[in-house]
Parts: C-alpha cells; structure tokens; sequence
C-alpha cells in the first residue's frame, strides 16, 4: 500500500542583511533576505550605524523577501526622524505604514485618581488591615493563654533556662540605662518645679511635685518605654531571625509548641523584671530630684525623705507600681507576635522589628492615660 506523504517543511529562510549602492550620484541602501523576527539578527543595529555615518537618499526593500512586524519596525527606526524614503512592495509599504503610524502615535496617560478616591483606597486599606491585624492578635493571644493553661497543668513542662537568662537579659541588663534615665529625669522634674514655684514662693511644694511625678508616671513610664526599645525590638529580632531560618517550622516538626519554648519565657521574664526596675527607677528619679532640690534650695536629705513620707506616701507608688504587670504583657506580647508574623526576607524583618518598638511605646503611653482616667475616677 503506499501512502502520500505531505511535505510539513517551510520555505528557506535567508538572513537579513543590506548593502550599499552608489548611483547617479545618490546613496541608496538596499535591503536583502528575510526581515522577520527569526532573520533579523544583528542586522537592524549594523543598519543604524551605517545609516549614521551616511545618509542615504531612498531604502530600497523591494529585495526583501518576507517581512513581519519587527523588520518593519527595524525599517522605520532605520529611516529615523528624517523620513528617508522607503521603496518597497504595495504588501510591504502597508506594513510599514502600519508600524510607523502606531510608532507615533503616542500612548494615553493612565487615569489619575481623585484626591478623595485616593484617600477612600488608603482608608479602606488601612481598616482591612486594622481588622485583619485584631483577628491575628486574638489568635496569638488565644495560643499564649493555651500555652499557659498546659504548664499551669503540668509546671515541668515550663523552660527554666531560658527564663533565668531572659530574665537577666531583659532585666539585670537593663537596671543601669533605666537608674541613669530616671535619675535625670528626676533631676529635670525636680529643677522645672524649683524654679517655677518659686515665683509663688512655694518652692517647698516642689519635693511633692518630684515625689508624685516621680513614683506615679515617670518610673514605670521610663522602665515601659527603654524595655519597649530593647526588649520588644531584641524579641522580635530573635524570633524574626529564627522564622527566617525556618527553625520554628523544624520545632513544629519535632513536636515542640513555639509558644511553649519561645514565647512563654519572654513573658514570664518581663513580668517578673519589670516591677524591680520600676522599684529601681523610682528611686532613682527621686534620688535626682532630691541633689537637684539639695544644690537650689538647700533642701537636706532628712526634710526631703520625711516630706515624701508624709506628704506623699506609698500611693502613689504602688499606683505606678500596678501598671507594671500590664505593660509586661504588652510589651512581650507586641515583640513576640512581631517575630511570629516575619517573613522569609531580611526586609520583612527589618519592618517587623520597627513595627515591635513603635506598637511598643504607642500601646504604653496609651495605657498609662487609661490608668490615669481610671485611677481619677476612683479618686486615687
């Protein structure tokens, strides 16, 4: 039996390539072989340069073979901004027509947005995100109070060794920035109050302004906010970095709760660091005050220390005192979370560990004037 066999192959394809021809006077480029995007090779950028450095007087294409869109588009960048004319085929010419028009015509401007459309976007944006960011912190809020329930039920299972030397890390560490910040705190409170009551002649007045500003805002205020810059931003760098390494996902694989091993510790560390230094910041500041109070006004140590004692009383600080369980909690809570929600580049690191200080000292000054309009209303 025989069977036809139809021929599949295409015609020759030949290389684009021109030459040129001096006659009568006149420089002519002729172009040769097949100007199509499989041909054109280096041809259309050895065509520029010739045409550079001589100008021709006409194109001739009529011994090209094929062309497509791209060698009449190599043509017309050829031709250049002074139009050399171009001798070719009707077929030919209606293409390059074609490619020139569409090459000048210029293309529209994209839609500007209105400044009220543009605001509705980012406000959009920025409650989706809001909503989003609320769920997610309910969820780690829920896994931190799991976490807790499992070594309330089982306190073996809690991680002593990275307690202590968080804890010393977080806290011990931080006791000479904090005493030093608190004490000149003290010493600028105590100066402000000297030299303003004295126009009133009440400069006594102003150990009770350094005691009350002292051990009710100032010393939990200064411990909240150097923690939040070390603390949150150390936090979420470590958990960042081993979230980049893929560490957390090997703990999961081995059966170990990050929120168990990672998170809990931060959290038990701070609650228990955060009110000595705040003990320690307190007197500090009123150590401050009172050099301050001493060198002015000539304020003895005894007078000072009796007036708090009397005028001032321990309050105020336990009231500053209070604060310092909650501002733990958020302060772990902010940079541990940050460190959960880093992805896989250095950037996103980068932006979560910012994102830990700022959310940090935002949510601190926050609460401390939650605290106070509470603290008012119960008249304390």
């Amino acid at each position: 039996m025989l069977c036809r066999i139809r021929d599949r192959t295409t015609p020759m394809e030949h290389p684009a390539d021109f030459q040129l021809l001096e006659a009568d006077g006149r420089l002519k480029a002729e172009l040769t072989g097949d100007w199509t995007s499989r041909t054109l090779g280096d041809a259309p950028d050895r065509l520029r340069g010739a045409l550079g450095a001589r100008k021709p007087a006409v194109l001739d294409l009529k011994q090209v073979g094929r062309c497509d869109t791209s060698g009449a588009y190599a043509v017309v960048r050829a031709a250049g901004a002074a139009k050399t004319p171009i001798e070719a085929r009707p077929e030919t010419e209606r293409l390059i027509e074609l490619v020139s028009r569409a090459r000048e015509t210029e293309a529209p401007p994209p839609p500007q947005a209105s400044l009220w459309n543009r605001f509705l976007v980012r406000l959009g944006r920025g409650l989706v995100n809001l909503g989003w960011d609320s769920y997610e912190t309910l969820a780690f809020n829920g896994r931190i109070i799991l976490a807790l329930g499992r070594v309330m039920a089982n306190p073996r299972r809690f991680r002593w060794a990275p307690f202590i030397s968080l804890a010393e890390r977080a806290g011990l560490d931080a006791l000479p920035i904090v005493a030093v910040t608190s004490f000149f705190i003290g010493a600028v409170v105590g100066l402000l109050g000297a030299h303003m009551l004295a126009q009133f002649g009440a400069q006594v007045f102003a150990v009770e302004l350094v005691g009350i500003a002292v051990l009710r805002e100032f010393a939990i205020i200064i411990t909240a906010v150097l923690l939040a810059g070390r603390s949150a931003s150390s936090f979420a760098a470590e958990i960042g970095s081993m979230k980049m390494n893929q560490e957390i996902d090997a703990m999961r694989v081995m059966g170990v709760d990050p929120f168990e091993a990672l998170v809990l510790p931060r959290f038990m560390a701070l609650l228990c660091t955060i009110p000595l230094l705040t003990f320690i910041a307190a007197i500090a500041g009123l150590i401050g005050g009172l050099v301050v109070l001493w060198a002015i006004l000539g304020l003895s140590p005894d007078f000072f220390f009796q007036r708090i004692a009397d005028q001032v009383g321990v309050t105020h600080f336990f009231i500053g005192l209070s604060k310092s369980p909650v501002m733990a909690i958020v302060i772990a809570g902010i940079g541990c979370r940050q460190g959960m929600e880093v992805g896989g580049d250095v950037e996103s690191l980068g932006r979560r560990v910012t994102s830990a200080v700022v959310h940090a000292i935002f949510s601190i000054i926050m609460i401390d004037a939650v605290f106070a309009l509470v603290y008012m209303e119960a008249n304390l």
